[in-house]
């Protein structure tokens, strides 16, 4: 049995904060507002995969209203949800994402988010796949105020 969810994301650009998105921090001059890491990409991934299986998004399993999620790594909020999916009899079958930022460049940064991703679902690498793209200097991500990401997940039945 699959189960096919789509999830998306988006944060604001600040100064003073890391960019992490994939897990991964890259260098740059801003990063992302939000009460966790704002990890968009990752945000994206976890509301894919429970959406698939019905059981809400990041928002109910971790509220910012929450103290325990201020500054959260969402790898290990990921991690969570990749056990509440095994819980429910699921496991990833791929995951397909798209980050949209006009900078930085994040095409040397994929492989680092794939491997991520990957690991903390428990799946090979193969079934991972994270691209990047820009808006053409067009709305608020090709002005860079914020970034945004995109995230469907397949949802596969594990054997009984």
């Amino acid at each position: 049995m699959f189960r096919i969810g789509h999830g998306y994301d988006v944060h604001r650009l600040t100064e003073g904060r890391k960019l992490i998105l994939g897990g991964v921090d890259i260098p740059h001059t801003t990063g992302l507002l939000g009460h966790s890491d704002a990890d968009v990409l990752l945000h994206a991934v976890m509301d894919a995969m429970l959406g698939a299986l019905a059981l809400g998004d990041i928002g109910k399993h971790f509220p910012d209203t929450d103290e325990e999620y201020r500054g959260a790594d969402s790898l290990k909020l990921l991690e969570r949800v990749a056990e509440i999916c095994r819980e429910t009899g699921y496991t990833v079958g791929n995951i397909d994402a798209t980050v949209i930022a006009q900078a930085p460049k994040l095409a040397p940064h994929i492989t680092a988010m794939r491997e991520n991703i990957a690991r903390v679902c428990g799946c090979d690498v193969s079934r991972i796949s994270v691209k990047a793209t820009t808006e053409e200097k067009l709305g608020f991500t090709g002005e860079k105020l914020g970034i945004s990401a995109h995230a469907v997940a397949l949802m596969t039945a594990l054997p009984d």
